[in-house]
């Protein structure tokens, strides 16, 4: 298996979903289920945070709710969203979109390129929205140029690993995480592509459990190249 996390930073204007959230700081959208075929795709989301968001994401739920395609404009996707549930602070909808040529998403683009057996896991907060994909073994660069192509966004990927490798017994496997999320999101680069405050944020820990983190794998690789 591998797992990639693929993040997308969608522009204001791009997508009424993300134009809301980033209104309100405290809303978090998180899918629970995100299943995908060759021509469709359904899911169900979880919603949490203040009434007022809540209550226009419920709004949203017919023509302008969308949280998949990457197609900025043109995307003449055909849309069916029900509300499930609605309670004090959460909000539950099941979504159902049939796919055209002029639309695109993630899930579509993984199942393509990986074939069936992927999983898919999405949390959204302010115009950040991050997927984590779980999918069979074989190559990711084609995976990772058809996203890049096709958004009409700022995608990154801040991790392509084999969650089945077994950790190096000299370095422990949060060390691991953080030096591989290190190298992928550009921290060793000349310049470099990312501060470490800001992978840090992307990695939701704090800037000094990262350090620490890095510090220690650093010296570790540091004495194994000396010996």
């Amino acid at each position: 298996m591998r797992e990639l996390v693929v993040v997308v930073e969608h522009p204001p204007e791009a997508n009424p979903v993300a134009d809301l959230l980033a209104e309100h700081p405290d809303a978090r959208l998180r899918s629970s289920a995100c299943h995908v075929t060759e021509r469709s795709l359904w899911r169900v989301d979880h919603a949490s945070g203040p009434e007022a968001a809540l209550d226009r994401l419920e709004d949203m739920a017919g023509a302008r709710y969308f949280t998949d395609c990457l197609v900025r404009d043109g995307c003449d996707g055909d849309w069916e969203t029900t509300v499930l549930d609605r309670s004090a602070g959460s909000l539950v909808l099941y979504s159902y979109w049939e796919r055209t040529d002029d639309c695109d998403s993630i899930p579509h683009l993984a199942r393509e390129r990986f074939g069936d057996g992927v999983v898919l896991e999405e949390t959204w907060r302010g115009r950040t929205q991050r997927w984590r994909v779980l999918a069979p073994d074989g190559p990711v660069g084609g995976f990772v140029e058809a996203v890049r192509d096709i958004a009409d966004a700022d995608v990154r990927f801040e991790r392509v690993s084999d969650p089945e490798r077994e950790a190096d017994p000299g370095l422990p496997p949060e060390q691991a995480d953080a030096l591989a999320a290190a190298v992928e999101a550009g921290y060793y680069e000349t310049p470099r592509e990312v501060e470490a405050y800001e992978l840090a944020d992307r990695l939701g820990v704090p800037g000094s459990t990262l350090a620490y983190r890095l510090r220690r794998a650093e010296a570790w690789l540091a004495k194994r190249y000396v010996e």
